[in-house]
C-alpha cells in the first residue's frame, strides 16, 4: 500500500509522512509481547509505514535487537532511524548523557551490531550532551558518514543555538522533538530554525504519549511499571485538568466522524509537509488507526476550531520529571 513521502528538509532523505515510533514494544508502557510487535513491524511495512524510529536505549538494546528478525528479510523496505547519547547502566538505570567522540563511534558500532545491518540510515544525537561541545560530536558523526556507517545524521531535543553550531559542522537531516496538540513548545523557535536551515522535522509522542487518543481515564489506567505515572503531565491535578483538553478534542473528532487518535496526527501532519510524526504502537490495531489518519483532512474552519480548543501552553505539567527535563531543548 502505498503513501504519501515527505524529504526531510532539504537533505534528500525521503521517508514515510508518517513513521513507527518502535520505543514502547520492548519498555516504558507496561507490558510487551514480542510476537505481537514483530506483527505491527511487519503490518507496518504491508501499509507503506517504512520510516522506523528506535534508539540503543530502548529495553538497554533489546528493542534494535527485536528489529534486527525484521530487518534480516526486509532491509532493503526500512528508512532505519536510530539513537545514541542515553547511556542506561546494565540494571536499567539512567547513567546520563555522552556525547564524547570516542563513545559516539562505539555507540554506533554497538547499534549496527544490535541491528544486523551495515548502515544506520539516520542517526541521532538522542540529547545534547551538557560536557561535550556538539561542534565535537557532530565532528565524530561526520566521520560515520564518511565510513559509510551512517547515511544521514539527526539531533534530538537540540536548542536552536546548538542546531546552528551543528549544521556548521555537518549537514543535519532531522530534527526530532515531542510536538502535538498538547506539545506546541517547537512552534515558538525550534520549527522557524529547522525551515530556515532546511531542516526536517520529526514528531516524536505526536499523541501526547496515548493521553490524546482518549483511552487513558485515569491514573490507575496507566500499569504499576508505566514510566508515565512518574510525568508531571499525568500527575495528580494535572492529570484532570489535561483530561478536559481530551475531551475537547473527542469532541471536534466525534463531530467529523474520526477517532480522537487521527484527528491529532491529522493536525501534526497538516502543520507542513516538512514534519514527520511517529506515532509509537507495539500493537496492529493502533497501527491501523494511525494509518488511517493520512485520509483525514482539515478544513481551515477545522483547523481554527481545534487551535482555539488547544492553543499553545494550554498542557498543565511538564513532559519529563525535572531530572530528564534539564536535558531538554539543549
Amino acid at each position: 500500500m502505498s503513501i504519501e513521502q515527505r524529504e526531510l528538509g532539504r537533505s534528500g532523505l525521503t521517508v514515510s509522512a508518517q513513521g513507527l515510533g518502535c520505543m514502547g514494544m520492548s519498555e516504558f508502557y507496561g507490558d510487551r509481547s514480542d510476537e505481537e510487535s514483530i506483527a505491527t513491524l511487519n503490518r507496518s511495512l504491508d501499509l507503506g509505514i517504512t520510516f522506523w524510529d528506535t534508539a540503543d536505549m530502548y529495553g538497554t538494546g533489546r528493542n534494535e535487537e527485536l528489529l534486527a528478525q525484521l530487518l534480516k528479510s526486509r532491509r532493503d523496505e526500512v528508512i532505519l532511524a536510530t539513537k545514541f547519547g542515553n547511556v542506561r547502566t546494565p540494571e536499567g538505570g539512567f547513567a546520563g548523557v555522552n556525547g564524547k567522540p570516542d563513545y559516539v563511534k562505539s555507540a554506533c558500532d554497538a547499534s549496527l551490531k544490535r541491528l544486523g545491518v551495515e548502515v544506520i540510515d539516520l542517526y541521532y544525537q538522542h540529547r545534547v550532551d551538557p560536557e561535550t561541545p556538539i561542534a565535537e560530536t557532530v565532528g565524530a558523526m561526520k566521520e560515520l558518514v564518511a565510513a559509510g556507517k551512517v547515511r544521514y545524521l539527526g539531533l534530538s531535543e537540540a536548542s536552536p543555538a546548538n542546531i546552528r553550531k551543528a549544521v556548521a559542522v555537518h549537514p543535519i537531516a532531522a530534527l526530532q522533538t515531542e510536538y502535538s496538540l498538547w506539545s506546541r513548545e517547537p512552534e515558538d523557535e525550534i520549527l522557524p530554525t529547522c525551515r530556515e536551515l532546511g531542516i526536517g522535522f520529526v514528531a516524536y509522542s505526536p499523541l501526547g504519549r496515548g493521553f490524546l487518543t482518549g483511552q487513558i481515564k485515569s491514573y490507575d489506567d496507566l500499569a504499576p511499571d508505566d514510566y508515565r505515572r512518574n510525568a508531571p503531565r499525568f500527575m495528580g491535578e494535572n492529570f484532570n485538568k489535561n483530561l478536559e483538553l481530551v475531551k475537547r478534542i473527542e469532541s471536534i473528532a466525534a463531530q467529523k466522524g474520526v477517532k480522537p487518535s487521527q484527528l491529532a496526527l491529522a493536525w501534526v501532519l497538516a502543520q507542513g509537509n516538512d514534519i514527520v510524526p511517529i506515532p509509537g504502537t507495539k500493537r496492529r490495531t493502533y497501527l491501523e488507526e494511525n494509518a488511517a489518519a493520512r485520509e483525514v483532512i482539515l478544513t481551515d474552519t477545522e483547523k481554527a476550531t481545534i487551535n482555539e480548543a488547544l492553543p499553545q501552553g494550554a498542557s498543565v505539567g511538564d513532559r519529563y520529571p525535572a531530572a530528564n527535563m534539564r536535558y531538554i531543548n539543549k
